[in-house]
């Protein structure tokens, strides 16, 4: 590997953006494929990036055969493709019991999970072990944490002092999922609060809610389940 591609590929992932090394199998070029640009030592096709950029989003290293293309004696370049991304995150708001269940299930599915809550008597590290906890208010929090296409939100509180501040950040963040605990009753009353604080009713129908597929989940666990489930769906394009 050249010395530029090292190091660039080396502060994309210590900033954490999402690049893909790609090796050309016949010549042993290498280039940088990241969601806005390219670097590297050979050229791509618009169809090659395209196809480099898919498995980027979706984190699917592996080979990319294509059919033949000028300047290749007998067949299409044979194209490696590393994804290097950063974690997939989830942040929870609200320390509350379905969270103790979430954070677990998504971490086991590959989600770097922090729990917003700035009730300390909720937000502890007994009951929630391992997981990034943040204290302060949950607008203030998720601003902070940063939201990208790589994030989901869900708010599970109940309490619109807490879950509205928090909507109103991820729904206008890149977040690729935002769920919201409650039934529709509960559901259409808040969007009546969103819509008020000047949300469009294009953000407002990025809201999953109630929460979670409908497998008829009744225990905390089971609602985890059914939030994972359907975290996983959106993330892999199924919803």
């Amino acid at each position: 590997m050249k010395r530029d591609i090292l190091e660039r590929l080396l502060k994309a992932r210590a900033g954490k953006v999402p690049v893909a090394l790609v090796t050309d199998l016949s010549t042993g070029l290498q280039s940088l494929v990241f969601h806005d640009a390219l670097h590297g030592g050979f050229g791509l096709e618009e169809h090659h990036l395209a196809e480099i950029r898919a498995r980027l989003r979706q984190d699917r290293s592996g080979l990319i055969a294509f059919p033949d293309v000028e300047g290749y004696e007998d067949e299409g370049p044979r194209l490696f493709v590393h994804a290097h991304n950063p974690p997939l995150r989830l942040i929870v708001v609200g320390a509350v019991h379905i969270a103790q269940f979430l954070s677990r299930l998504a971490a086991l599915a590959g989600y770097a999970v922090t729990v917003v809550d700035p009730r300390a008597a909720f937000a502890t590290e007994a009951r929630f072990p391992g997981v990034a906890l943040v204290g302060s208010w949950p607008d203030e929090a998720l601003t902070g944490l940063a939201i990208d296409d790589r994030t989901a939100v869900v708010t599970l509180t109940h309490d619109p002092k807490l879950d509205d501040p928090a909507l109103v950040v991820a729904l206008r963040s890149p977040a690729f999922y935002v769920g919201s605990l409650g039934s529709r009753r509960t559901h259409a009353k808040r969007l009546d609060r969103l819509r008020d604080q000047g949300l469009t009713e294009a953000e407002l129908k990025r809201i999953h809610a109630p929460v979670g597929l409908d497998i008829g989940a009744e225990t905390p666990a089971e609602i985890a389940v059914s939030i994972v489930a359907q975290v996983v769906a959106a993330r892999r394009n199924a919803l």
